[in-house]
């Protein structure tokens, strides 16, 4: 049986990891990539680059999804206000919910991605929610929003659509030695939420990210950083 599966694809590391694993285990993959009017819009570029890059006959189609309108929205947060400071790690720690957060942004993107999914015969949407999405108060990422979500899905009379995070239960060093095993192009990933060329090291998602290469006491994170960063004291090269 052809297996057929729908990413939603951001261009950053878990996502891409995330694209990897569907390319090892199915037929055809489909791509599904938002523009939510994002500060680090450079993460569009990234996508694309990956999938260019990638060249592989199993990704049958990528598309930029258009949710400039959803951006403009969900204005709460740093991602789709300029006005609001991009938080720090040391900023967030504990908080229930820190300002990177998008209102409900997962749950619009993943019932986009779920049509598109039934449309084109795939059971199976796949996002790279993780743990330490979970850690971060992002509610929508978590396995419990996901098991719920789930179930809703399971109300459709005639094509049942699975939503799958792979990565859900796994910690940043998990995601990033597997995805060394599935042999991912780390470099061409974007994490940061500045926006800027060089990543900046200190919003939480830059943090998880180091957090993540210097656990594993062997990989030096490939992409540029605006602070120094002392790899080789922890065995990372």
């Amino acid at each position: 049986m052809n297996k057929k599966a729908l990413v939603v694809f951001s261009g950053g590391l878990d996502s891409t990891v995330v694209l990897y694993h569907c390319l090892k285990h199915c037929d055809e993959v489909y791509c599904l990539t938002y523009d939510y009017n994002q500060r680090h819009r450079e993460e569009i570029k990234k996508a694309a680059n990956i999938i260019a890059s990638l060249n592989s006959e199993k990704i049958i189609k990528h598309t930029t999804v258009n949710l400039g309108f959803y951006g403009e929205l969900a204005s709460a947060s740093a991602l789709t206000n300029t006005s609001i400071d991009v938080p720090k790690m040391k900023e967030v720690i504990g908080h229930p919910q820190n300002a990177a957060y998008v209102p409900n942004r997962n749950m619009v993107m993943l019932s986009i991605a779920v049509g598109y999914a039934e449309s084109v015969g795939a059971l199976e949407v796949y996002y790279g929610a993780a743990l330490a999405d979970d850690t971060s108060g992002f509610w929508d990422a978590c396995s419990s929003f996901l098991k719920l979500y789930n179930n809703t899905l399971a109300l459709n009379r005639l094509n049942t659509i699975q939503v799958i995070a792979p990565l859900i239960e796994m910690s940043k060093k998990d995601i990033i030695n597997y995805g060394v095993e599935l042999g991912t192009d780390l470099s061409k990933t974007l994490t940061c939420y500045s926006g800027e060329e060089s990543a900046c090291g200190q919003c939480p998602s830059c943090s998880a990210r180091i957090r993540g290469f210097l656990e594993t006491k062997k990989y030096k994170d490939p992409i540029p950083y605006a602070i120094d960063i002392p790899w080789e004291k922890y065995g990372c090269y």
